[in-house]
């Protein structure tokens, strides 16, 4: 029997990036949209949103030109908005060819956020898809609220399917956006379309807010759906979106009359990878990626794999490229670093591998061990780094801590090439640093520090040396909130990097 072709879109740099508190660099996202095409093989990748930053101009600029050195810029697609045209020239600055135009899915949307009729809405989406061909922009179309929209004004979708049927797209991206998708909903809704326009690509784009979404492509794909929109770890806004890795899994072992593309021995390493770059933890119990979920504790289920493996499914780990662990319980009876690298399925450039053996040799002279564990984090810290015009640096300190006094701390700032030097005393050695800096800030700028809401302190999972420590900082800016990393073998020493992190951030407001 013939298998049937679903498209793996894979949306991480986009819709993954609206998880709460996670920023990309754009080092960062060159190195993961390269890793899902090459590495993952995903049919597609939605890699940011028109008209946002600076920012996001420069990551679809550069993944926009390794794209077209490497003949696959068509994968690469971005979310566009009816806009009289803004988005487009947006597009064209940027070098990409795909648009995922919103539009309005429901009448609820459509009569409360536009304020607009349906002819309208159509008029206006029709001229944007017509400037975009001219411009050589290929069209896709999401109906935003959709799964609202087919229980609440159906008639309205059809209608707007019927429009969208005569015109010059390639996909209809059909996303249940709040999450509120029953399995039976899934199926009978996307059948519906598939039944009555049988011509028609839909894209099913499911999120997780009742934790239904693998639930809910199983049936989608079953009702006849073409292609599947998916996240690394199930990254996105609230509960996130459908997870790339489960999905994958389900699939292969489920449906066997689905073929997809995804290389699933990569799933792991690339979810590694997002999760240093994007702080981002997994849940240690997370399906397929997470820490535990191949790792045996209980005696009587070692036991049993030493018989016959009874404790073994078809998820077996060597197909994610993951080995099954043996935990110790109270209920259990230095190479080369390019070859490292490529054990982790992991790529820099010169000038960024030179970067990244800088931080090693620094760490060595140390006497510090490092380990191939340490070696994403390395990375995702060197890369967040060097992407950051350094206008505040920590040119020195002197951190106090003796018994009977409190701690206290000397710090030389350099702001904008202007050298400030400030002490204060404080509960402990880093809160005596933040002291110090905010007399400065107090004293010689306009600018005040944002208040620390949440700090955190790991290690890199798996890790068998000391030599790594990050801290991890969440800031608050009046109503806005965002995270910095830091990484040194000392953990306040981390917290300072941190800190720098988030000066330069502030001196970019």
């Amino acid at each position: 029997m013939e298998r049937r072709k679903i498209e793996i879109m894979d949306t991480t740099l986009r819709d993954g990036e609206q998880t709460s508190g996670v920023s990309f660099s754009v080092s960062e996202k060159l190195t993961i949209a390269k890793l899902l095409l090459e590495e993952l093989k995903v049919d597609r990748i939605e890699i940011a949103s028109a008209r946002v930053s600076k920012g996001e101009l420069e990551a679809v600029q550069e993944i926009s030109k390794w794209a077209s050195e490497n003949n696959c810029l068509n994968k690469v697609e971005v979310l566009t908005f009816v806009d009289g045209g803004k988005s487009i020239e947006w597009m064209l600055e940027s070098g990409s060819k795909v648009q995922n135009l919103l539009t309005k899915g429901s009448m609820n949307h459509l009569t409360h956020q536009l304020k607009k009729t349906p002819e309208q809405h159509f008029s206006d989406i029709e001229s944007t898809i017509n400037l975009a061909a001219s411009h050589g922009i290929q069209t896709n179309v999401y109906l935003e609220d959709w799964s609202n929209g087919m229980r609440n004004s159906k008639e309205y979708v059809f209608e707007f399917l019927t429009f969208l049927a005569s015109q010059n797209i390639e996909r209809v991206l059909l996303p249940d956006t709040l999450g509120v998708l029953t399995p039976k909903e899934s199926y009978s809704f996307v059948k519906e379309l598939r039944d009555t326009y049988p011509n028609l690509h839909f894209d099913f784009h499911a999120h997780n807010d009742y934790d239904l979404s693998v639930a809910n492509v199983m049936e989608a794909i079953d009702a006849g759906a073409n292609g599947l929109h998916l996240t690394v770890n199930g990254m996105g806004e609230r509960a996130g979106n459908a997870p790339l890795a489960s999905v994958v899994a389900v699939v292969n072992d489920f449906m066997p009359e689905i073929e997809i593309a995804v290389n699933e021995s990569s799933l792991n390493k690339v979810s590694k990878l997002v999760e240093n770059f994007s702080g981002f933890r997994i849940p240690v119990s997370k399906p397929v990626v997470g820490a535990n979920v191949f790792t045996q504790t209980a005696g009587i289920h070692a036991d049993g794999d030493n018989k016959k493996n009874l404790y073994f499914n078809d998820l077996l780990p060597e197909r994610f490229g993951r080995k099954r662990k043996y935990a110790l319980g109270k209920t259990s009876g230095k190479a080369n670093i390019q070859k490292n690298l490529q054990d982790l399925g992991l790529q820099l450039n010169d000038d960024d591998l030179k970067k990244v053996t800088q931080r090693i040799i620094e760490l060595g002279d140390k006497k510090e061990l490092v380990t191939q564990e340490d070696l994403p984090y390395i990375i995702s810290d060197v890369l967040d780094s060097s992407s950051r015009e350094e206008n505040v640096v920590v040119e020195g300190y002197v951190l106090t801590h003796a018994k009977g006094l409190k701690p206290s701390t000397t710090v030389s700032l350099r702001i904008n090439g202007k050298l400030f030097e400030a002490n204060a005393s404080g509960d402990g050695q880093f809160d005596a640093f933040m002291n110090a800096l905010r007399k400065v800030y107090a004293e010689h700028t306009d600018k005040t520090i944002p208040t620390l809401t949440d700090y955190a302190v790991r290690i890199p999972p798996g890790s068998n040396s000391d030599a790594l420590c990050e801290t991890i900082i969440t800031w608050k800016n009046g109503k806005k909130e965002f995270i910095t990393r830091g990484l040194d073998v000392d953990q306040t020493v981390s917290a300072i990097k941190s800190t720098q992190k988030m000066l330069n951030i502030l001196e970019m407001s």
